[in-house]
């Protein structure tokens, strides 16, 4: 059992007159008091991050006020302690301050001066507990720059509500195509939370046969079916205390999704072929790359679970939509892949930049790191959906003089979006941002021609 947060002052002395006389100062004063007889246990019932002071006395049978220091400190360096002294223990109380304790009071004292300090105490746990939070908020938005890398305002959107939810206690529900990173997401949730000391289990219900899923998210007990010779944990049990992250949900069977929403709503779980109920202490974040509504418009999701879970959504954007975040996420897996294998770092060069800038990414994050690892071990790199001939030509390119390098580039520019579909000249000129007459010119100049574009018509040419 731990001390409520709203208590402020935790007041230790065995002498129950002393004990009373002090906790009715204190209390009529306005501050909340919990007056106890002995010291014993109490640095179990103190979180870390618990507002108040302590105020005990040195002498006291058991644990005396020096031993108490010493568990406390170990616990929070930080944590005001406040001392009360005999005349012949002040030697002991100013080894105790040097021991690291806030102040001490020599008995008899007045109230005032108690009250002094002790206020003076609150005051400076107020200012460390502050400071304590700044850098874990700093050290929290450090982290998730370095997790989800990107300048991008949807990536500065994200990790701002990453950040607002990791604190929370709810369940939440990632939407993202496939790659996108929807298990680092639901990680860092994980990471940043209160829970980042319990288990991060992930599981993913696509990968799981329909014979064994309810076993191995539920658990199951002894002869529970044919096979079944003794208990197993599920997942959600295994992740008590900690987060389960349930990936593909949409792929999970109807039957399955009832009693996930029974867990959800009653945080409870039953092992297959047992009549017990155990408490669940979980946040549950699941992900999906289809739309669950529509899903559950056609009866294939329960539109009851649904709702359970879209009550915290987080979408993350596909790498397409996200600009030059490709850039910066390309270098950065490169340059892991170049420190890994031991090899030196390359730069992008203009004509790569344009390619990875042009391209679709459709198998998001997860092809880019792909693309990214290739490139730091020098191979000759071909990306889906675009030409072999120019993402190899592009990517091996040697860098040469400026006007070389944006002749390079602009070609580039101009072959990407011809591997793109047009229906005319006249829209590859719109999508390339130059007049007709000036594209007709480069097409001539970099030896490229229309007709070798995706899709065209002739009739407007």
């Amino acid at each position: 059992m731990s001390i409520d947060n709203q208590i402020q002052v935790v007041l230790i002395d065995d002498d129950p007159h002393l004990r009373q006389a002090l906790c009715q100062t204190l209390d009529l004063a306005g501050l909340k008091v919990l007056p106890l007889g002995e010291a014993t246990g109490l640095t179990a019932q103190l979180s870390r991050d618990w507002p108040g002071v302590v105020v005990s006395d040195i002498r006291m049978p058991g644990m005396d006020g020096l031993e108490l220091l010493a568990e406390l400190h170990g616990q929070d360096p930080e944590l005001p302690v406040l001392l009360i002294t005999g005349h012949g223990d002040v030697p002991l109380a100013v080894q105790a301050m040097r021991a690291g304790a806030y102040d001490f009071l020599e008995k008899p004292f007045a109230s005032d001066a108690l009250l002094d300090r002790v206020r003076r105490a609150l005051a400076l746990r107020r200012l460390v507990l502050d400071n304590r939070s700044l850098r874990l908020a700093l050290s929290d938005r450090q982290q998730l720059s370095t997790r989800l890398v990107g300048h991008s305002p949807q990536m500065l959107r994200l990790r701002e509500q990453i950040g607002a939810l990791a604190a929370t206690k709810a369940d939440v529900l990632i939407l993202g195509e496939t790659g996108a990173g929807k298990e680092v997401v639901a990680r860092a949730l994980h990471d940043l939370s209160s829970r980042r000391s319990g288990p991060f289990v992930a599981i993913n219900a696509g990968a799981l046969a329909e014979s064994v899923v309810e076993s191995e998210l539920f658990g199951h007990e002894p002869g529970a079916f044919t096979g079944a010779q003794k208990r197993r944990i599920g997942k959600f049990e295994f992740a008590n205390g900690g987060t389960l992250f349930l990936d593909e949900i949409e792929s999970m069977s109807l039957d399955v999704q009832v009693k996930l929403l029974r867990l959800l709503q009653e945080r409870v779980v039953e092992r297959l072929g047992g009549n017990q109920l155990i408490p669940l202490d979980i946040r549950i974040i699941a992900a999906t790359k289809e739309d669950l509504r529509q899903s559950a418009d056609q009866g294939r999701f329960r539109a009851d679970l649904y709702y359970r879970l879209n009550v915290a959504p987080l979408r993350i954007p596909p790498l397409r939509e996200r600009g030059e975040d490709a850039l910066m996420l390309f270098q950065h897996f490169a340059d892991e892949a170049s420190s890994r294998h031991g090899l030196p770092l390359h730069e992008l060069q203009p004509g790569q930049r344009a390619l990875l800038l042009r391209h679709s990414w459709p198998g998001n994050v997860r092809e880019l790191q792909n693309a990214a690892e290739r490139f730091a071990l020098g191979l000759e790199l071909a990306l889906d959906n675009t030409p072999d001939n120019l993402s190899a030509g592009l990517l091996t390119s040697t860098p040469g003089g400026l006007s070389e390098q944006v002749e390079q580039f602009e070609k580039s520019l101009i072959a990407a979006e011809l591997s793109r579909p047009h229906s005319s000249l006249r829209s590859l000129a719109e999508a390339l941002g130059v007049p007709r007459k000036t594209l007709h010119d480069k097409l001539r100049k970099h030896g490229l021609n229309f007709a070798d574009s995706a899709s065209h018509s002739s009739d407007d040419e």
